[in-house]
């Protein structure tokens, strides 16, 4: 397969959300002519500002592009803009590649790579992570299951995208590698938020804090990155808390089919979903600081404005 090229090849957007807009922007910024599908077209002006054409179904996008990237919500999202009637795959020709970025089930992702070899064309499973902030700055972990050769065509793509891309083996390999990342979160994310609620009940200057244990070997991307937002009471989202939840149950699920238990990925889950039921759906992952607090009788923000 012939590597991407700005200038010489098509590509598909179908996506433009918190993550998807960057990062399909970044693909403009370096030369890439773009037709994007949106279900709601007003999200995808800035893209048409750039260039970009929308048109109105994702087979309409796969039948103007070589590569068609998706980063939509839910598996059941991802399954009808690649597998359903008007989705990718019924308008892409021979030889062409879809790229599924949205965080999803790695057996859908062996089935759409199925799919796809059936009607001579390749499927690479490619979630990433870094949130918003590495989406817009260029610096997501891009992690990719499928075809070798699919990968080696894309890679000049997601360079433009990532800062860190890891070809981790088959079809749904990326998946599962994803599921990994999301457990590491879920149990990190747990650890800052109860460190923050002892850190106010003990007295301290929670950003005071900061200063001391994040650099040591407490220190991680949730530490220096969204704990200043917890402290500043800033719940807006970079990861939604719905689609945090979505990830869990991925995780637990496969864990329950291959035998073995998580039980910091159960809690979480189950703190995710008390909070997404209490309101917080639509707010950032950081969100948790609030039921934790709340749990332990603390008062969030610590310093309210």
């Amino acid at each position: 397969m012939e590597g991407l090229a700005p200038g010489r090849t098509r590509v598909g957007w179908i996506g433009l959300g918190v993550m998807g807009a960057p990062m399909c922007g970044h693909l403009q910024a370096a030369g890439y002519a773009a037709t994007v599908f949106t279900r709601s077209e007003t999200k995808a002006e800035p893209a048409v500002a750039k260039g970009a054409a929308w048109v109105g179904s994702p087979r309409a996008v796969a039948a103007e592009s070589d590569v068609v990237f998706t980063m939509v919500g839910l598996p059941r999202d991802v399954r009808e803009v690649v597998l359903g009637e008007d989705g990718v795959l019924a308008g892409l020709a021979p030889g062409g590649i879809v790229v599924d970025m949205t965080t999803s089930e790695p057996a859908l992702a062996e089935e759409i790579a199925a799919a796809a070899s059936a009607r001579g064309c390749a499927a690479l499973d490619a979630p990433v992570s870094g949130g918003d902030v590495g989406a817009r700055e260029a610096r997501l972990s891009i992690m990719v299951g499928g075809d070798a050769a699919a990968f080696a065509a894309v890679e000049p793509a997601f360079q433009v995208m990532g800062q860190t891309v890891v070809h981790q083996g088959a079809p749904g390999a990326g998946q599962h590698t994803k599921a990994v990342n999301q457990t590491l979160v879920a149990n990190n994310m747990i650890g800052v938020c109860e460190a923050l609620v002892y850190a106010v009940r003990a007295g301290l200057d929670p950003e005071t804090v900061l200063a001391s244990v994040a650099k040591g070997a407490a220190g991680s991307f949730l530490l220096s990155g969204l704990a200043p937002r917890m402290i500043a009471g800033d719940y807006a989202p970079g990861f939604y808390v719905e689609h945090f939840v979505k990830d869990l149950g991925i995780v637990l699920a496969e864990s329950a089919r291959m035998g073995i238990d998580l039980p910091g990925a159960r809690l979480a889950r189950e703190l995710y979903t008390a909070l997404a039921e209490s309101g917080h759906a639509r707010d950032g992952t950081q969100a948790l600081i609030l039921s934790l607090a709340e749990g332990a009788g603390v008062d969030w923000p610590p310093n309210p404005t």
